[in-house]
């Protein structure tokens, strides 16, 4: 009796947890202040462009969320500034018509270190047209970070990166290539995905050294996306995926997940739709200081997969942005 009341109560409260977030995010709403950035060498402020509004205006958008990443974000944009820097002088040298552009954006997602001072210093070094900080009036999640980046991007590609740098930014160069490939017409006018993989990775000395418990979680985690939502995407985690403009405008204004398992979100619906996606290998590895906690961010995750798979089956969730070829 006392384990059946036990396993009522534990139901009860996964359905009280699910119903309580059922509604997802508001989309539409924005704080003044993240509605703009800060010109640090003129502290100035000027309105962001709008992903659903304006053209694209450079060849690639990097947008990287951060929360309280001070101690690990330098190294990634020094690695992200010089090769991106290189690609460029490359294109400029080169007969191509369609010369390769960027500009990276920095989501500070509420942090509470000195993660600001630190991309403004790069700011007033590179300028405003190469990298841009928007800061989110609250801490809404790597999801929510990476949306709100998507939403005032200028790039015709967009490339979602984590702050820590465990993927070599070089990688970028396969994403882009399998891109094109996959997209039915040119990369501006069509929808595809190009996702970094660590799937290659599984049998490595990096995984199989690491706590036995990690493991379990992966595995069973990987089960759970593939039962419930994503079935042809091995590694929906990693933090490197390229988006084509198009893709990006019907994904994001439609995503409710905030949280770690956003990705899920966005390759459920990828599929659902019939959007091209192909895994790309990356080299990748781990960096210490992660925010993440193996136990409960694993529940938090089943929690949103869960959601996602019988949110939009129930039409609690829906697509409010139609689905265009």
């Amino acid at each position: 009796m006392l384990i059946q009341l036990l396993f009522g109560a534990f139901i009860l409260y996964v359905l009280l947890l699910l119903v309580r977030s059922s509604f997802g995010v508001d989309n539409s709403h924005w704080k003044p202040e993240e509605t703009g950035f800060v010109d640090p060498a003129s502290h100035v402020q000027h309105d962001f462009p709008s992903l659903m509004k304006d053209p694209p205006t450079v060849k690639l958008s990097v947008i990287i969320p951060a929360y309280n990443e001070e101690k690990r974000i330098a190294r990634m944009l020094d690695e992200t500034f010089s090769f991106l820097k290189r690609k460029q002088q490359f294109d400029q040298t080169s007969d191509k018509v369609d010369k390769f552009s960027f500009e990276i954006i920095v989501v500070d997602d509420g942090s509470s270190d000195q993660t600001c001072q630190v991309v403004n210093k790069y700011i007033r070094e590179e300028t405003t047209q190469l990298i841009r900080l928007l800061k989110l009036s609250r801490n809404r999640g790597k999801g929510g970070a990476i949306r709100r980046g998507m939403m005032v991007a200028r790039g015709e590609q967009l490339l979602m990166a984590d702050a820590d740098g465990a993927t070599q930014f070089s990688c970028l160069d396969d994403l882009m290539l399998a891109l094109e490939k996959i997209c039915k017409k040119s990369v501006a006018d069509s929808h595809g995905i190009a996702i970094g993989s660590r799937s290659h990775l599984v049998n490595s000395e990096q995984v199989v050294n690491r706590k036995w418990y990690r493991n379990i979680l992966m595995y069973g985690f990987h089960f759970i996306v593939w039962f419930f939502c994503v079935k042809n995407i091995q590694d929906t985690q990693c933090g490197f995926k390229l988006f084509t403009r198009k893709t990006a405008r019907f994904l994001f204004p439609n995503q409710h997940v905030e949280r770690w398992a956003f990705d899920v979100e966005l390759l459920y619906l990828a599929e659902r739709h019939g959007i091209p996606m192909v895994e790309v290998g990356v080299n990748w590895e781990e960096i210490e200081g992660s925010k993440l906690s193996p136990l409960w961010s694993s529940l938090e995750m089943a929690r949103d997969i869960l959601r996602v798979r019988f949110f939009y089956l129930l039409g609690l969730w829906n697509v409010d942005l139609p689905f265009s070829q």
